[in-house]
């Protein structure tokens, strides 16, 4: 009990202001933006603070885009007044269904200020291919 007398009000109410501010999640998450430019699905990741070579994982399978970031905790806190992070440490992932006939070998990744881009372009579209329209009978 005398754990509880060291939270303030503010401390109580950060899981349901994370949850207005729409972080549904209790485990780390992704946050992402998903857009199509072109022909071209553009994902882009807000990931800062982490060495892309080292702790993200970008890859393909089945019809998915999967990204997997790994967070680490490398600094150490000690006092007697206690220590309060709001970061968050740990594996998170995401998986964004890819457009029909992306080809993996065309999928480019990028890292710049913190923010993971994924593009992957799909095929362009043959057009002028006959189509049959169907008849709709009344019944």
């Amino acid at each position: 009990m005398s754990d509880l007398s060291k939270w303030t009000p503010s401390d109580m109410l950060e899981p349901v202001r994370r949850f207005l501010d729409g972080d549904l999640s209790i485990a780390p998450g992704i946050k992402i933006e998903q857009f199509q430019e072109g022909s071209t699905l553009v994902v882009r990741a807000e990931v800062p603070g982490i060495d892309p070579d080292r702790d993200v994982d970008v890859s393909v399978g089945e019809g998915m885009l999967n990204i997997a970031v790994e967070r680490r905790e490398a600094s150490e806190h000690k006092g007697k007044d206690g220590f309060r992070s709001e970061f968050r440490y740990g594996r998170a992932a995401r998986s964004i269904a890819l457009p029909a006939g992306v080809r993996e070998e065309d999928i480019t990744a990028t890292y710049k200020d913190g923010v993971l881009e994924v593009r992957a372009p799909a095929p362009k579209v043959v057009t002028g291919e006959a189509t049959t329209k169907i008849r709709i009978d009344r019944g």
